[in-house]
């Protein structure tokens, strides 16, 4: 909850939201109440003004104006708006008349009477006569409510329409960050190559050009680190190579069993130096930026190079390795590449299978998926690890396998640039060992 309520304080639109909501919410309270207060004013004035037109009426129509009076003096409901009657003095008045005084002045007044309010509007007519034209203030304050609400109804209802419109406004507008924001979290390490800037405002462009020019430096920074790696493997191949050549020629002279003992330890140091040369350069080439042209590859075709070039390995521990049976699958992806990648997953597999083990190659069709897995009875690899695993020069300690720790880093690089998902797991078809999957899309 707390993380949520820091990510609306720092928020953009949030934070732009509720200010122009505020705006709006305000002005509106301020226009409708100043709309209100006009209409309801005006709707008085207009009730004066009739107040005035009826005595007028009754000044030019003085017969029909009697008959009208009459008339009111005669009903029995007290709800009538107006009252018209003839001022009298006290105690002459009609029974159903108004207790109006006399002596007021002509004009328009505002009375208490018999417990009611009342606009009143006194005129001395042509023969001298007084009449008065009242109203109820409680009828007139409930029309002149009633035509101030119709005023401010379309406020009312144009205030949340408006606080919408401006939300989906503003979403709309920031769309484009939130689309190039996934993008970036879609992309893997290797995925340096500029953000797009179609569609993007002003005012985030500067932003997101900064951006690409930081891609930019780190993809030199990291070219330039392969291009080492790369280079130095290269210089040390020449001299290791020259060294390897130097022991053959002394295992062939004559020397003690202890010197040649001490030999071939150096020869098997030798080696392992000229076999990590090799997973360096492949780590290299599978971390370059530019990839290689995809095409329909045969994934039992790979398996069977791989396995052909292993056989020897695996018999000198006497394992059983080969592919499970099941029809073939083809997926997008450069042969060498797939090869390298199985390879090293078998090799690995080959390694860490005690003698006598068994590793399986197999591949099926899962919808729009091919599976590649590679399953073996080793020691496997314990959960809390697997994620480790994948950094180069990483190894599990106790496996009592020598390595360089570059096989699964050079198959998770290949893998990513590939567009595959690496996934470790326990083996199913063998009590212990270890599992590792590979999915791709089908070609």
């Amino acid at each position: 909850m707390d993380g949520c309520k820091e990510r609306l304080k720092h928020s953009i639109y949030f934070r732009l939201a509720l200010a122009l909501s505020a705006a709006i919410v305000s002005m509106a309270l301020v226009a409708g109440a100043f709309s209100f207060y006009s209409a309801f004013e005006e709707a008085h004035e207009l009730q004066d003004d009739m107040l005035s037109q009826v005595a007028a009426f009754v000044q030019n129509q003085p017969a029909a104006a009697l008959a009208l009076m009459e008339l009111n003096g005669k009903r029995d409901d007290d709800d009538s708006d107006l009252v018209i009657q003839l001022l009298a003095p006290r105690g002459k008045a009609a029974k159903r008349s108004l207790p109006i005084p006399d002596h007021l002045k002509d004009g328009k007044h505002t009375l208490k009477l018999r417990g009611d309010t009342y606009r009143v509007l006194i005129r001395t007519l042509r023969d001298g006569q007084r009449i008065a034209v009242a109203q109820e203030t409680e009828v007139r304050d409930e029309i002149a409510q009633d035509s101030a609400f119709l005023t401010v109804l379309p406020l009312l209802i144009l205030a949340p329409t408006l606080l919408l419109v401006v939300t989906y406004l503003l979403r709309k507008m920031l769309r484009p960050v939130a689309q190039l924001a996934a993008e970036v979290d879609a992309r893997n390490e290797q995925a340096l190559h500029p953000l797009q800037t179609v569609n993007l405002s002003s005012e985030i462009q500067p932003f997101v050009n900064a951006i690409n020019r930081l891609l930019g430096r780190v993809g030199e920074a990291m070219e330039s680190q392969r291009r080492f790696v790369a280079d130095a493997a290269h210089e040390l191949r020449s001299p290791l190579t020259a060294l390897s050549l130097q022991a053959e020629r002394l295992n062939a002279a004559e020397m003690s069993d202890e010197a040649r003992q001490r030999l071939a330890t150096l020869r098997q140091g030798i080696e392992r130096g000229r076999k990590l040369l090799e997973q360096l350069l492949s780590l290299a080439r599978a971390q370059s930026a530019v990839p290689a042209p995809a095409q329909a590859v045969s994934v039992r075709g790979v398996y069977r190079r791989v396995l052909e070039d292993l056989l020897p390995l695996a018999e000198a521990k006497s394992l059983d390795i080969g592919m499970v049976d099941g029809p073939d699958a083809r997926v997008l992806a450069h042969e060498m590449d797939l090869f390298t990648l199985v390879r090293n997953l078998a090799d690995n597999a080959i390694r860490y299978t005690p003698d006598g083990g068994r590793v399986d190659l197999s591949v099926r069709q899962a919808g729009r998926q091919v599976i590649l897995e590679v399953e073996d009875n080793g020691v496997g690899i314990p959960a809390a690890e697997r994620e480790r695993v994948l950094d180069p020069f990483y190894r599990v300690l106790g496996s009592g396998q020598t390595g360089s720790g570059l096989g699964l880093s050079i198959v998770q690089a290949i893998a990513q640039r590939l567009g595959a998902r690496l996934e470790l797991g326990d083996a199913t078809q063998f009590p212990k060992g270890l599992k590792v999957r590979l999915v791709f899309e089908s070609a």
